[in-house]
């Protein structure tokens, strides 16, 4: 099918040559054809970027090679250049389904008091598929006080209109881990997000190179994004107090952890931050 919209994809890389065929088959046979695909190499040296130019001499693709600088900062060069009016976002790893775009434009034209929505997803670990905890259940709508605890959008999910990055800012590119996490949470301070209880992706997980497999205390970069988010204002005075509950529940954890296994480097920091806003 021919897009009527502007749809530019987004799919970082780096080092995920097994994975690639998956996710961008994926991307170029969905029902709903987007404008480009643009494919950022963070950096790889496993040969990705040799790889998709071999393979993947399509119209559609745009494929960009940078140096290693982490997946906000390849998401941020993409959607700067990007030429759609809607952005979405596909991880190395992940797979759409057939009708991902066109269900989500679909219900962007239906319902357009939203300017972004998710979906349901399908769970894969090292190639099984399970079933997700009841903390992890998705929903539309109000997403901030959910989304304190635990990242409850998933990047591989989501379309948005571009100008959400010109409304809440893009990835922070000091953040390895959590850049999602802190995006979403900016946002979802004053954006309802629409929801398709559909799965439209499948979401794999268990290599061990995924990135929340590489950082002790992920809960740092929540702090830190909590924080950022306190200190700059605009807050409800509920969704205030709701941040500095979760917040200071996450330092006790962290410090406890800290202490535990003698891992001692953001010590200090989220102790001045539990000072703070205890």
């Amino acid at each position: 099918m021919k897009s009527d919209q502007l749809v530019s994809v987004i799919l970082p890389t780096f080092n995920r040559k097994k994975f690639l065929k998956r996710s961008i088959e994926s991307v170029l046979l969905q029902s709903y054809s987007p404008l480009e695909f643009i494919i950022v190499d963070d950096g790889s040296t496993d040969g990705s970027y040799e790889y998709i130019q071999e393979h993947f001499s399509h119209p559609m693709i745009k494929l960009i090679r940078q140096n290693n600088k982490g997946v906000s900062s390849a998401r941020n060069k993409a959607i700067k250049v990007a030429c759609g009016e809607y952005i979405s976002f596909i991880d190395s790893d992940d797979k759409w389904l057939e009708h991902k775009i066109s269900s989500q434009i679909k219900f962007l034209k239906e319902n357009p008091t939203y300017e972004w929505v998710h979906s349901e997803e399908i769970w894969y670990r090292n190639g099984v598929r399970v079933n997700p905890k009841k903390k992890h259940t998705k929903s539309g709508g109000d997403q901030f006080y959910k989304s304190l605890e635990m990242c409850m959008i998933s990047p591989s999910t989501v379309l948005m209109k571009k100008s959400f990055f010109n409304q809440f800012g893009f990835f922070r590119e000091d953040f390895p881990v959590c850049e999602d996490y802190d995006l979403w949470l900016r946002a979802s301070a004053s954006l309802p997000i629409g929801f398709i209880k559909t799965p439209l992706i499948c979401k794999y997980g268990g290599h061990d190179d995924q990135l929340s497999r590489k950082y002790f205390g992920m809960d740092y970069f929540r702090v830190k994004s909590m924080a950022s988010l306190l200190s700059q204002g605009g807050l409800s005075l509920k969704q205030e107090e709701k941040a500095k509950e979760i917040l200071l529940k996450k330092c006790e954890i962290l410090l406890n952890g800290y202490r535990k296994y003698q891992n001692f480097k953001h010590f200090e920091e989220i102790s001045d931050i539990k000072s703070t806003y205890d």
